[in-house]
């Protein structure tokens, strides 16, 4: 058996309390949680007592036992913080979204091939429970051919945090960039590289200062993948709407992981990430001849399966579950969508 992989988190907010902390402490065998950077507080040392809380991050980067950082901390900070641990020899995992530049996590790729260290995103909404589900009905056919899919990532949050990084900045700081890198990369997952991408990037929260809402077209031979996103959904509606030429596939509910996490529930629970029956999504589709309307059961969302499969990367030579190149490209997307709402219109896009 190999030895477990030696971990330091370098930021103790809600990504590490919620998301990464719990993930990591469920396999003991895989992963050592070692170092927890905590710059005032020790709010860590009861769910993590054996963690060492340091103060810098210089004590995580020079400390010769450390083999892999998860840089969960704000976005501004993903780029330098990557960096510093690639060039120390280290591998990394970087919170979404990767970078706020493709030019950044062009620097970042090339890093890490010179150096020889394993760098990936934390691309988790590819483990919810309702991505799983349709990732298979699309891979079994049972649409038919996709003649459009519509996405949401809605929430309802009408006020302004003040004193939040999230509320302030460039245009790069807004939902766009923070939960438009999950959406992106699901269709990206599901469909491919798009041939074009029309945005409409809009603040509407009263007296908000970032993007808060948009709509997004990614355009591919025979159909356009909508994706949508606001803070100002109180009543929500479906997550997955797809239609295809045998059928339609609709999901209401939300995967049910983050908020079981933010009770302190762990991942390795009985019955974890499965919908109650009546959040199953709606099925209604003809397969071989065979018409079937009705519930489909949801496949249970698996979170903690990100570090599972990173851990057979790391000690087994496995394939990497999240390429830093597909992160490069929903960078890349994210950009084309602030250039298409500067133009209003339409650019064209490709792979590189």
């Amino acid at each position: 058996m190999s030895q477990p992989i030696v971990t330091a988190i370098a930021s103790f907010g809600m990504s590490g309390t919620v998301f990464q902390g719990p993930s990591l402490k469920i396999f003991p065998e895989k992963y050592k949680i070692h170092k927890i950077l905590e710059r005032t507080k020790n709010s860590s040392s009861q769910r993590y007592p054996e963690a060492t809380i340091v103060r810098s991050y210089d004590e995580i980067l020079n400390d010769p036992t450390v083999e892999l950082v998860l840089v969960n901390t704000p976005d501004f900070l993903h780029f330098e913080m990557a960096k510093q641990a690639i060039e120390a020899g280290k591998h990394v995992v970087v919170e979404k979204p990767f970078t706020k530049t493709s030019e950044e996590a062009r620097e970042l790729i090339a890093l890490a091939k010179k150096k020889g260290v394993l760098l990936t995103v934390y691309q988790s909404k590819r483990l919810d429970n309702g991505f799983l589900t349709l990732q298979k009905i699309l891979e079994d056919k049972m649409l038919g051919r996709v003649v459009e899919y519509e996405a949401h990532y809605d929430r309802y949050r009408n006020y302004i945090q003040e004193g939040s990084w999230k509320e302030d900045g460039d245009e790069r700081t807004g939902v766009l960039f923070n939960l438009g890198s999950h959406i992106v990369d699901q269709t990206l997952v599901l469909f491919g590289i798009p041939k074009g991408v029309t945005a409409h990037l809009n603040v509407l929260r009263t007296g908000g200062r970032t993007t808060d809402n948009f709509d997004i077209r990614l355009h591919y031979d025979k159909f356009s993948a909508i994706l949508r996103c606001s803070y100002l959904v109180r009543e929500m509606g479906p997550q997955y709407i797809v239609h295809g030429t045998e059928g339609s596939f609709v999901k209401m509910a939300t995967d049910p992981q983050e908020e079981m996490l933010k009770l302190h529930h762990l991942p390795n629970e009985p019955q974890w990430g499965e919908d109650k029956p009546e959040d199953w999504g709606t099925l209604n589709t003809t397969v071989n001849g065979l018409h079937f309307h009705g519930k489909i059961e949801t496949i249970p969302g698996d979170l903690a399966g990100f570090y599972a499969k990173l851990h057979g990367t790391i000690r087994e030579g496995k394939e990497l579950f999240v390429k830093p190149e597909e992160a490069l490209t929903v960078i890349r997307i994210l950009e084309a969508c602030l250039e298409s709402n500067r133009l209003k219109q339409t650019v064209p896009f490709a792979a590189e």
